[in-house]
């Protein structure tokens, strides 16, 4: 049996019940394993459940939500994460008839958000995922022989179907996409710190108070009750020794009728059953039995400790010392409660030590932060801070006047590109999430200045590119490099005109310009960063058609222009796809363009529909353009397959050229 150890975890939902149990056992007994927790602390999760480990070293807290899919590829990426255990999710059946949509967005979106997440990244090593004995849904009263992991998936109710679609997803990830995937299924827990919607707390809860115990229907519906530290155990044992691609049940034979365990409650504070217990409406629908067969797990060396007469008596003694726990928690007390809003948004104080840890930026934990819990709180959006370089050019602008629309913080780097020693103290002032690379020399006014500078061209677009690449590699950044589609031409195998274009795994072919070379030269040697995700540009047009480097406002200032169809981008439309991009850690050459081609008398008719109906051009031949330019340039037309499939929403390029260019500018 072979054993797994990891490095860095992320835990979902741990500061709720079950996760909160798993998260302080193991940062107690691995020092040497990072955990992060993520918890977007909804109304049964307390920040308190987390207090042993709050002075651990190797513990952080994340407020957040798992729907959020920037901030979880954002702490993938940031704290190395190499496993996943994921708790988080909305648990209550009964909340599940009143409220299904939310367990849907919860128990659904939220670990495709997950999966996803760990698709793009490609550094998880495991990724387990918590789900419940009830998605086999009602066990036969007379079954012998618990359900196993293989048995049918029949869920009987909201909650249950959106675990078992949750599990359809992570089964389908892991056969599609290799995820080292493991599923567990779960009897009921009980044990300190739980939220009292669950009937033993809730049952405690109301003894103490010397209130009746209410019972869904007769009573006689069947469970079995695990105590939360042997089920912590159970997922350290599967975190080590479990199998990829397997599913195992954490469950006991033990089985108990709800009425006997109200009978063992009235038990324990001398009420009296005949009077204590009460019996109400059931729910909807009840399944009358849940039983596992839970030798897979005990193979691999767990076993059930704590007897129920022990774990009754433990957890009792802890709601007796801790009643205020959860505060005011009446609405939970209800025979049928509707959980997901805290009663009239009460207030729950939580002490917030500052040991503990939280410096990513966009979740540093202060008391203020924590002081009134929300019933269901809006998910943190993260902060990146982006470090752009090409302050002064075209693009470079553009994305710093992005980022301020969208509220994301960047700073101009100052280092230039080929002094490693200026770079490394941008980013170590800056500490930024990414880094965009904007700057490069095209030449003014045109690429032909390249011909005559051709070592000022290699000095910062080939050496400045590959240093910046390779410090952001060492200091662990994503860098988002501007680049160039003009480093092809169109050939035999990708004639003009014939809808077959570039992609990105082709071999550039074009080197009539000493620009193109260096272009095509570093994105070659670029392959070997996996850190660098390079965007194919191409006749680059914005809606400011007074700007010079502007492809329209170039032809639109020639005496005679060529009349080719080229791929070419529209800034407008693709620029936030760039920042997009980063936020998905995508990775890889792109070819970056809208789809389609459009020709140099197409841009101008419609310059002339548009913007001035008396405009005027005159065409001539590649080769009378060659006697009035110094380099020959490059025509083609670039594959958008790859970008389109990640984004189905861009448009092509004469839809984009109308939306963001010429309506705006329209004159006529």
């Amino acid at each position: 049996m072979t054993t797994y150890t990891p490095k860095n975890i992320l835990i979902t939902g741990a500061a709720g019940f079950i996760a909160s149990h798993v998260a302080n056992r193991l940062i107690r007994s691995y020092p040497d394993y990072k955990i992060v927790v993520l918890d977007k602390l909804d109304y049964c999760s307390n920040l308190k459940n987390l207090n042993p480990s709050k002075s651990s070293p190797n513990f952080k807290f994340v407020k957040g939500d798992i729907g959020s899919a920037d901030l979880v590829n954002y702490l993938l990426i940031t704290e190395s994460i190499d496993t996943i255990m994921h708790f988080a999710a909305q648990t209550h059946v009964d909340n599940s008839f009143g409220n299904s949509f939310e367990f849907t967005k919860n128990n659904i979106y939220g670990t495709h958000v997950l999966l996803e997440a760990c698709k793009v990244t490609r550094q998880i090593r495991r990724f387990i995922h918590v789900s419940t004995d009830e998605v086999y849904g009602e066990t036969e009263e007379d079954a012998i022989v618990g359900n196993h992991e293989a048995s049918q998936l029949l869920p009987t109710n909201p909650y249950s179907a959106t675990k078992a679609g949750a599990e359809m997803l992570v089964m389908a990830y892991g056969r599609s996409y290799g995820l080292p995937v493991i599923t567990t299924r779960g009897n009921n827990v009980y044990g300190p710190n739980q939220f009292p919607e669950k009937l033993i707390p809730k049952f405690i809860l109301l003894a103490m108070r010397g209130k009746p115990l209410p019972i869904h229907g007769d009573g006689s519906n069947v469970r079995s009750y695990l105590y939360c530290e042997d089920v912590a155990e159970a997922f350290e044992v599967i975190l080590h020794k479990g199998e990829v691609g397997h599913v195992y049940n954490i469950g006991t034979k033990k089985e108990r009728r709800v009425i006997d365990v109200a009978k063992d409650m009235c038990n324990l504070f001398n009420m009296d059953p005949e009077s204590s217990i009460k019996f109400v409406e059931n729910r909807p629908f009840n399944d009358q039995r849940y039983f596992l067969d839970d030798e897979k797990l005990k193979s691999l060396g767990w076993a059930e400790r704590t007897t129920w007469e022990e774990g009754l008596k433990k957890t009792m003694e802890w709601y007796i010392s801790n009643p205020d726990w959860w505060g005011d928690v009446s609405g939970a007390l209800l025979p049928h409660p509707r959980m997901l809003m805290m009663p009239g948004g009460v207030e729950r104080v939580v002490d917030v030590s500052e040991n503990i840890q939280s410096d990513s930026p966009h979740s540093a934990v202060n008391p203020s932060q924590f002081r009134k819990v929300g019933p269901v709180t809006k998910p943190n959006k993260p902060s990146f801070k982006f470090l752009i370089y090409g302050k002064t050019g075209w693009i470079g602008g553009l994305l710093g006047k992005l980022c301020e629309k969208q509220g994301i913080q960047y700073e101009y780097g100052k280092g230039r590109l080929e002094n490693r020693s200026q770079i490394l103290e941008d980013i170590q002032k800056i500490k930024p999430t990414h880094v965009f690379n904007a700057a490069g020399i095209t030449g003014r006014p045109n690429v032909d200045w390249c011909e005559s500078h051709k070592t000022e061209t290699i000095r910062t677009n080939v050496s400045g590119t590959l240093t910046l690449a390779d410090v952001c590699k060492e200091s662990g950044i994503l860098m988002i490099n501007f680049a160039t589609g003009c480093i092809f031409e169109y050939d035999e195998k990708h004639p003009e005109g014939s809808g077959i274009g570039f992609k990105e795994e082709d071999t550039p072919n074009f080197t009539g310009s000493f620009y193109s070379k260096t272009k095509a030269m570093v994105e070659e040697l670029l392959k070997e960063y996996d850190n660098v995700c390079t965007l194919r540009v191409r006749m680059p047009i914005s809606s400011d058609l007074n700007n010079p480097r502007n492809f329209i406002t170039k032809i639109a200032r020639y005496d005679k222009v060529v009349n080719i169809p080229n791929s070419m981008t529209i800034l407008d439309e693709l620029l936030p796809i760039s920042i997009e991009m980063a936020k998905r850690n995508l990775r890889g050459i792109w070819n970056f363009t809208n789809p389609g081609v459009v020709s140099h008398n197409e841009v101008l008719e419609m310059y002339k529909e548009y913007i001035n109906p008396g405009f005027k051009w005159t065409n001539f031949t590649l080769e009378e353009q060659a006697r009035v330019i110094v380099a020959p340039r490059s025509n083609n037309e670039l594959d958008m397959t790859k970008l389109k499939e990640e984004f189905p929403e861009l448009l092509s390029i004469k839809e984009s050229l109308i939306k963001y260019v010429f309506e705006p500018n329209k004159k006529v």
